[in-house]
């Protein structure tokens, strides 16, 4: 189990490892998005500089908050709780969060509790 925080804004806030092709980890925190349907998303410049395998075949067109837009798809590697997961991720210009997806919530229990200031993801 992980715990996060709660911002100023009261968005759900997690720190997990990004894993580079040399098998550092990259401690970020990560904005869990309620309406994100993926896993994660980044800037295409961070998941470069991670080493991360580009899809040059595909990409998607999704629906966000700011209209539709295009992502490009890359494989990698993030720790969460202690686990590493080889995950598809999307990568989109000016992102200036790291982007925790719903997906998460399929094999992960979220517990935000906003007035005993208790927030995990495990």
């Amino acid at each position: 189990m992980i715990f996060g925080e709660f911002n100023s804004q009261s968005e759900l806030i997690f720190e997990i490892g990004l894993v580079t092709l040399d098998g550092d980890v990259i401690p970020v925190n990560a904005l869990l998005d309620t309406g994100f349907t993926g896993l994660l998303a980044l800037d295409n410049q961070d998941a470069l500089s991670l080493g991360w395998i580009l899809n040059i075949n595909e990409q998607r067109d999704m629906q966000t908050a700011w209209g539709e837009a295009r992502f490009n798809l890359y494989e990698g590697i993030v720790l969460l709780d202690g686990e590493e997961f080889t995950i598809e991720v999307l990568g989109g210009d000016h992102l200036d969060n790291v982007l925790l997806g719903v997906r998460w919530l399929q094999t992960k229990r979220l517990l935000a509790d906003f007035l005993a200031e208790i927030l995990t993801l495990g």
